[in-house]
């Protein structure tokens, strides 16, 4: 599940990463902070999209095992799990817990990439010479 999950948000990022490639030129010119500014929402929107359903595979996996009762309450575990909240209301059984563990790992190495990538975009678009203020 783990590396279905980071095959999922991989492909994700290629995509993103070649749309901003593609339009690279137009969003150098100015004005450069709204183009900037509307690419990090779109971007950071596909990105949770990705992390979304990777959380319903997720889900899935764990109703379709019998790890939990329902499908919402195995929705409502995953994304709890994949955020690395972990209230614990809902527990898995034993057979399930290192699968839990797994989720949460998962989640952060997720949320991680999308950071990286984020941050790389700002920097690839308006990166900030020595010497120079941010925001010039």
């Amino acid at each position: 599940m783990t590396m279905l999950s980071i095959a999922i948000h991989a492909g994700f990022i290629a995509v993103a990463v070649w749309e901003v490639r593609r339009r690279e030129t137009w969003l150098r010119r100015p004005p450069l902070i709204p183009k900037l500014a509307g690419s990090l929402c779109v971007l950071s929107l596909w990105l949770i999209a990705s992390m979304t359903l990777s959380v319903w595979c997720w889900t899935l996996y764990f109703w379709w095992h019998g790890a939990v009762g329902d499908l919402e309450t195995a929705f409502y575990f995953s994304l709890v799990s994949f955020t690395t909240l972990g209230f614990g209301d809902v527990v898995l059984d034993e057979p399930f817990r290192l699968a839990s563990a797994l989720l949460a790992a998962n989640g952060l190495i997720l949320f991680g990439l999308t950071m990286a990538v984020l941050i790389d975009l700002i920097r690839s678009l308006h990166p900030i010479e020595p010497g120079e203020a941010p925001g010039e």
